[in-house]
C-alpha cells in the first residue's frame, strides 16, 4: 500500500465513519420523537429504551452504508479537487482506476462487515426488537394466522403443520402430520397438543385424530388420552422453524426455503427476494463507489451541501428502486431472484458508464 492510499484510504474511512454516526444519530431521534408517549405510556424504562435502540444498530448500518459510502467518496473526491490535489495525482501518472484502490479496499471492508452483520447479527437484534414490541408496546406481528404457521417437511414423506408454538414450553397446539407415499396422502394425525418427552425421547400427542387412507375406505381412530411418536424433528430445530425468515442466520434461511421448495408449498418469493437482498444490499456499498469516484472527478470543486443532496438523492433511489422491485416480485410478476439483483445490476452499468468516460 503507497502512501497515496493510507492517505485517501484514511480519510474515506474517517468520513465513513461520521456519516454512519450521523444518520445512527438521526435516525434514533427520530424515532424516539415519535415513541416517546408509548414508551411513557407502557412505563417502558431508559434500560429497556437503550436496549431496544441498540438493537436498531445492525438494520441502520445496513440500509445507510450505501448512503455513507457514496457520501464519502463524493466528499474526499470533490475536496481533492478542490484543492488542486487531484490534479496534481494526475499528473503524477496515476490513472483513475488506480486511483479508485483505496476507496474499493474500504468499501470491500464495509460489504465483507455489512455481510456478516445481515447474514447473522441483523437476524439477532430483529428478534429482539419483535420480542420488545410486542412485550413492553403491545404491538403484534403484523402476519395473518396463516402466515404464522409452521410447515416442517420432517422427513422426505411427511408433512408437519403447526398452528402456534410456545418458544419457552416447547408446546405446539393445532398440530397436523401427513404421511405420503408418492403424491398421495395415505394417513393424517390432527392433534390437539405436542409436547417433547426427555424421559422418552419421543414426542407426546393429545387428543388425536388418526385417518388412514386406504384405496377403498378411509378409517378413523381418535383418542382422549396420549399417543407417542418418534420424529426426526428435534425441540431445538423447532424453535428455529418457529423463526421469520428476517429472524434467521444466512443458513436458516437458505434451509427454510429449500424445504418449503422441496415439500411443495407456493408462496416463496418473497423469502427468496429477501434471501438475495441479504447479499446485494451489502455489495452495494462497493458498487456504489463506481458512481461517486468518477462523478467528483468531473467537476473542479464542489460544496458539502451539493455532496450531501446528491448522496441521499441516490441513495433513496437505490432503496425505493430495490422495494419497488421487491413488490413486484413477491406478486410473481418478475423472477425473485432477478427482482433482487435488478437495482445492483442497474447501479452496476451507471457506475461503469462513468468510469469509462471519466477515464478518457
Amino acid at each position: 500500500m503507497t502512501l497515496l492510499d493510507r492517505y485517501i484510504g484514511k480519510q474515506f474511512l474517517v468520513t465513513f465513519s461520521f456519516a454512519i454516526l450521523s444518520f445512527l444519530s438521526l435516525f434514533i431521534v427520530l424515532d424516539l420523537v415519535e415513541n416517546i408517549d408509548r414508551f411513557l405510556e407502557y412505563g417502558v424504562s431508559i434500560a429497556m429504551v437503550a436496549g431496544y435502540y441498540a438493537n436498531s444498530i445492525p438494520e441502520i448500518i445496513l440500509l445507510t452504508s450505501p448512503v455513507a459510502v457514496l457520501l464519502s467518496s463524493l466528499y474526499i473526491t470533490g475536496r481533492l479537487a478542490a484543492q488542486s490535489e487531484l490534479s496534481a495525482i494526475f499528473a503524477a501518472g496515476v490513472s483513475l482506476g488506480r486511483l479508485l484502490y483505496p476507496f474499493a479496499a474500504i468499501a470491500t471492508l464495509i460489504s465483507l462487515v455489512n455481510l456478516v452483520n445481515t447474514g447473522w447479527i441483523l437476524p439477532i437484534s430483529s428478534a429482539e426488537k419483535s420480542d420488545f414490541l410486542e412485550t413492553h408496546l403491545g404491538k403484534n406481528s403484523e402476519k395473518t394466522s396463516e402466515d404464522t404457521n409452521i410447515h416442517i417437511l420432517e422427513s422426505s414423506d411427511r408433512i408437519i403443520t403447526i398452528s402456534d408454538f410456545d418458544q419457552e414450553s416447547a408446546i405446539s397446539t393445532g398440530v397436523t402430520i401427513e404421511t405420503f407415499s408418492s403424491s398421495a396422502i395415505t394417513e393424517r394425525i390432527d392433534a390437539e397438543q405436542m409436547y417433547f418427552d426427555d424421559r422418552t425421547q419421543k414426542w407426546i400427542l393429545e387428543q388425536t385424530t388418526t385417518r388412514t387412507f386406504l384405496p377403498d375406505t378411509t378409517r378413523y381412530r381418535t383418542s382422549e388420552g396420549k399417543d407417542t411418536l418418534e420424529l426426526s424433528l428435534t425441540p431445538a430445530s423447532l424453535r428455529e422453524y418457529n423463526l421469520r425468515p428476517e429472524e434467521m442466520n444466512i443458513v436458516q434461511h437458505y434451509t427454510y426455503i429449500r424445504d418449503k421448495r422441496h415439500a411443495g408449498f407456493p408462496g416463496l418469493d418473497d423469502a427468496i427476494i429477501a434471501l438475495h437482498s441479504r447479499i446485494t444490499i451489502p455489495l452495494a456499498s462497493l458498487i456504489i463507489i463506481l458512481i461517486g469516484v468518477p462523478l467528483s472527478t468531473r467537476k473542479k470543486r464542489s460544496g458539502l451541501a451539493l455532496e450531501a443532496g446528491v448522496s441521499i438523492f441516490i441513495g433513496f433511489l437505490y432503496l425505493g428502486l430495490q422495494k419497488t422491485l421487491s413488490s413486484v416480485g413477491d406478486s410473481g410478476a418478475l423472477n425473485p431472484i432477478l427482482a433482487a439483483w435488478i437495482p445492483n445490476i442497474i447501479f452496476l452499468a451507471t457506475g461503469l458508464k462513468l468510469y469509462r468516460s471519466s477515464s478518457h
